[in-house]
């Protein structure tokens, strides 16, 4: 974690960022940009040696610009969601996310099927590995119920939450209104006789999250309270992303849940990521956990350094 500079030291850091600032006015100046130049350099010296002197990391432009950074060491949340194409798009989402559990597989992971279309993996470092997956992937090919043999298009969206605690999002009891309510089943049957369903509606947000998995209300709380936890840090992280400037999203990948990332073209065996500009072949390999090269690429053009 990045120190803070002492403030002691503050008015001389601010003096000898001024002194360079105003010295790349110069630099314009045939005549004396050479000079500036030689000055600037001396400027920057000094201040890299007062920094040291205290231990303070300069920063990284990914440690100020990637808002979800600090939590690539954690454990994920795999979460198919809207699709565009009816029965085809279920379909897609749902080989999607064997996709991700293949390649969990495959890195030793451990994962854990939570509900139909999500899915949490554990492993250290699965975050960081996963996180540009976040967004919309289309898929185009014939669906193995088309008769016709005609070409279907259909889309999933992909979001890749890392797992989070109350540090991470706290949130005010006071700001949740709790409602509880009788599980229903398919045709109106009763899954349980006592009010075991939990709604939380966040104030603030206004955001409802409803759970009925579980008989035990209690466990449907906090399962409720963790999906609700979810959505206020997804919201907050979009917020940041909101506010970064074009050149930086451009660095850092934005892992907003409406990006277009991927086309998957099964006529072309093809996979293109519209992020790398990059086609890779072998799509039944890909879709069986061997997306190892995409997500290496993916790292590769988003890690920044000093």
């Amino acid at each position: 974690m990045n120190q803070v500079i002492p403030d002691y030291l503050k008015p001389t850091i601010d003096e000898i960022d001024k002194k360079i600032n105003e010295t790349k006015s110069l630099l314009s100046d045939p005549i004396v940009s050479e000079i500036a130049s030689e000055e600037i350099k001396k400027l920057e010296q000094e201040k890299t040696e007062l920094l040291s002197s205290t231990n303070y990391e300069l920063p990284t432009m990914n440690s100020i610009d990637s808002p979800d950074a600090k939590y690539d060491n954690r454990n994920l949340f795999v979460e198919i969601r809207g699709a565009a194409g009816g029965d085809e798009a279920k379909l897609w989402g749902e080989d999607l996310l064997n996709m991700y559990i293949k390649f969990a597989q495959i890195q030793g992971w451990k994962y854990f099927q939570e509900e139909p279309l999500v899915v949490k993996i554990n492993g250290r470092g699965a975050y960081g590995k996963l996180k540009y997956e976040s967004g919309v992937h289309r898929v185009q090919r014939v669906p193995s119920t088309e008769s016709s043999g005609r070409i279907h298009t259909s889309t999933a969206t992909v979001a890749i939450m890392p797992e989070l605690d109350d540090i991470d999002v706290q949130i005010n009891p006071v700001d949740i209104e709790e409602q509880f309510y009788r599980a229903g089943g398919k045709g109106g049957q009763n899954v349980n006789k006592v009010s075991s369903a939990v709604r939380l509606i966040h104030l603030p947000t206004n955001t409802v999250v409803t759970c009925q998995d579980e008989r035990d209300q209690n466990k449907n709380r906090v399962k409720a309270l963790n999906r609700l936890r979810q959505i206020l840090w997804e919201k907050e992280q979009d917020k940041q992303i909101a506010e970064l400037s074009a050149e930086r999203l451009s660095q850092i990948g934005t892992g907003m849940r409406n990006e277009k990332i991927r086309t998957y073209n099964f006529l072309q065996d093809r996979v293109t990521d519209h992020r790398l500009e990059q086609n890779f072949h072998n799509i039944q390999k890909i879709m069986d956990g061997n997306i190892g090269e995409i997500i290496n690429a993916l790292q590769e053009k988003y890690t920044v350094t000093n």
